[in-house]
């Protein structure tokens, strides 16, 4: 068993000491913003138990306060613990951090997302998804393995970014020896910073080099019955910047798309028009590890990167001079009435936006191309509207009630669900027999038991259901297949054994 897993309340056995004399020496790339603001940064962490820092993407918040944290002597009597929203970002910043350190990812740098975890004996430095951060608190209420705990992209305002933000104000008075960094790349920190008694706000600049914003919304041409489709809009941009270019080592590409499809129609329709002559990557969530990692290595030829909204802050890809920004993206909704949760393409906000725009610049003087026009762009809400204010909270609450943190009604979220939705969450986990009837809920065994599996509340049911009725194979297959966005796409890496499994 991983020594990370023996138990969720063990200290190391390690003194600090001994901690402070085997760390790794840190070191910092000149060519990044935060560098220059290190000093501070570092005397700020060892300071505040709470600090919120906020820049420009790309900046290195994400590679390097980790590291500053080692050098504000944190992470010596438990582990500097960074979460990420996407599995994706968990995995390669924790590679990128441990080259940075001279090492091999699993000593000093771990990293721990959903059926996989790479860990030394006494990592000092620990990358996890939100997710598992969360599971982590049901077994260990007051994350005591983490003497520092970083929250990287809290802007993105997901369910678990809010749920940890709350989980976090109602652990700090309980542990003075606790420090929190929040980041965000948008300049919406006036919440975070009052959410946590006024804690100090450091902003980093970002961006190198000027960008050069076009306005090239699709529109019909004389011949054509309706509009060219976003993935038209690209392809086309991309040749019209292709013509203009003045020699080959132009800079790379970033083309941002709403869906898996998307991307995949928009390689292969690039792939027709310049065959070998570019190198064109795809990049998302569910593409192989392997795949992903192309997209930070050197090509001999002009990258072009078509990607979801997973590059727009949790990556950096290095080279990227031009932006291509569809101005759409999959944005979960839920609708209490029907109880049902769709995932539909929708217009990103005006801050997205400036997130995308921001991906280019960094190498030279860049060029984004938004397919959309400036009204268009007028018309955006200034910010996504947070998760938790569009979404089943079903999940939330079992688990709220599972770490007996209280009444879920005055549960310190930033911004806090309307009493309807709490009362719907709490409707669906009576029908299912998590909770027993009357106006204060408590878990039942059953609840117990579903609040322990990652999973939607509807899907660990049916799998409890399916143990007591002895059919627990076919559950499982019916739950994976729900589980998932689309049950008959393949991977792209095992087409054939896909195929040969289907038939």
């Amino acid at each position: 068993m991983n020594p990370m897993n023996r138990g969720q309340h063990t200290r190391f056995h390690q003194r600090p000491a001994e901690r402070l004399a085997g760390r790794p020496a840190t070191a910092y790339p000149a060519e990044l913003p935060i560098t220059s603001r290190k000093d501070e940064i570092v005397a700020a962490i060892a300071l505040h138990q709470v600090l919120i820092v906020t820049g420009d993407t790309g900046s290195g918040k994400s590679t390097q306060l980790p590291k500053m944290c080692l050098e504000a002597k944190r992470g010596l009597r438990g582990v500097i613990g960074c979460t990420e929203p996407r599995r994706i970002a968990a995995v390669t910043i924790a590679r990128r951090v441990a080259a940075e350190l001279g090492e091999d990812i699993g000593n000093s740098v771990a990293y721990k997302i959903r059926f996989e975890e790479k860990s030394g004996r006494y990592p000092y430095i620990k990358f996890m998804t939100d997710g598992v951060l969360l599971m982590e608190a049901q077994t260990d209420r007051l994350l005591r393995r983490y003497d520092t705990l970083i929250v990287d992209e809290a802007h993105e305002r997901s369910l678990n970014i809010d749920f940890i933000l709350g989980l976090l104000r109602t652990i700090l008075p309980c542990r003075r020896d606790l420090h929190v960094i929040i980041t965000s790349a948008t300049m919406d920190t006036e919440k975070f910073s009052q959410a946590f008694n006024n804690a100090p706000v450091i902003n980093i600049s970002g961006r190198l080099y000027p960008v050069e914003l076009r306005w090239k919304p699709l529109a019909a041409t004389v011949d054509a019955e309706e509009p060219p489709s976003h993935i038209d809009g690209a392809v086309t941009a991309v040749a019209e910047l292709d013509a203009m270019s003045r020699h080959a080592d132009d800079g790379d590409l970033l083309i941002f798309m709403p869906t898996e499809q998307d991307i995949r129609d928009t390689c292969e329709l690039l792939a027709g028009r310049f065959g070998n002559e570019k190198c064109i990557l795809p990049l998302f969530s569910r593409l192989a590890a392997a795949d992903q990692e192309r997209v930070f290595h050197r090509s001999d030829r002009q990258k072009i990167v078509v990607a979801t909204n997973v590059a727009e802050t949790s990556l950096t890809i290095p080279n990227i001079r031009y932006v291509i920004d569809s101005g759409l993206a999959r944005i979960a909704q839920y609708n209490p009435r029907t109880r049902t949760a769709t995932l539909p393409v929708s217009p990103i906000s005006r801050s997205s936006a400036e997130q995308r725009l921001g991906r280019c610049g960094r190498v030279r003087d860049g060029v984004c191309i938004r397919l959309y026009d400036r009204d268009s762009y007028l018309d955006r809400p200034l910010f996504t509207p947070p998760e938790i204010m569009r979404a089943n909270l079903a999940g939330v609450v079992l688990r709220m009630l599972f770490l007996n943190i209280g009444d879920v009604f005055t549960f310190p979220f930033l911004d806090p669900p309307a009493k309807r939705q709490l009362n719907d969450a709490l409707e669906i986990l009576r029908e299912l027999g998590a909770i027993s009837p009357g106006e204060k809920p408590a878990l039942t065994e059953t609840g117990r038991l579903m609040a322990r599996m990652p999973v939607d509340p509807r899907f660990s049911r049916m799998i409890i259901a399916g143990k007591e009725r002895n059919c627990l194979d076919e559950v499982m297959i019916i739950t994976s297949a729900l589980s998932i966005v689309d049950p008959r796409e393949r991977p792209q890496e095992k087409l054939a054994q896909a195929a040969q499994m289907h038939a």
